[in-house]
């Protein structure tokens, strides 16, 4: 038992590091952060930081990543309830909409496009699986629950896959302008029009009617 309390203490620690990490990579970015401001914001000593990730660029690699994880953690989450709609698809897909797009416009959200981007030529691969994660990985979570409404007879769809792609440009590409590429909080009233938009121009080509 005391085994299993310290493992799960040395994860917990683990975590506790990365979240602190990436918080301080977001405000400095990655060349100006320090391994000791990361240390001191999340209370523990330096070489404690390279214990549990051994060096600076391991530390931001995995400070993103568990970021990242956890967004898409949160978007599945959205998309997975398309599994059993209400009766009103219509409510149900911009309610679905809204929320994803409260992910997408949070502050971590943000911050994670922010600093994948400026330093996609030292990270290309990090790059890479980000967008998988946060944004193929839904893609493909939300085409499956189209193609299920599909088969319910709730929408007409022959490309889930194409369907799910322009759903989500619906939603993104709209954010990205009003937020000016993330500089700008887009209010909580712009994000409900964003959605019912998004779902009204959907449903105007898929939509049973």
């Amino acid at each position: 038992m005391s085994g299993t309390k310290t493992a799960r203490g040395r994860i917990d620690k683990r975590q506790a590091i990365l979240d602190v990490a990436f918080t301080v990579f977001a405000r400095r970015g990655y060349d100006k952060a320090c391994v000791q401001e990361i240390a001191d914001e999340a209370g523990v000593a330096k070489p404690t930081v390279y214990n549990h990730l051994n060096d600076k660029q391991t530390l931001f690699e995995h400070a993103v990543l568990a970021a990242a994880e956890t967004l898409a953690a949160h978007t599945l989450a959205i998309v997975d309830e398309l599994r059993d709609p209400d009766t009103d698809l219509a409510t149900t897909l911009t309610d679905a909409a809204y929320r994803l797009l409260e992910v997408c416009a949070s502050d971590r959200s943000r911050a994670l496009r922010a600093l994948t981007y400026a330093q996609l030529a030292a990270f290309p691969d990090l790059a890479d699986t980000v967008l998988t994660r946060t944004s193929r990985d839904i893609a493909e979570a939300l085409a499956d629950r189209l193609a299920r409404l599909a088969l319910a007879g709730r929408l007409r769809l022959t490309d889930p896959s194409e369907a799910a792609e322009q759903l989500l440009a619906l939603l993104t590409a709209p954010l990205e302008a009003r937020s000016r590429l993330g500089a700008r909080t887009v209010p909580d009233t712009e994000l409900r029009d964003i959605a019912a938009a998004a779902v009204r121009t959907f449903l105007a080509a898929y939509g049973t009617h």
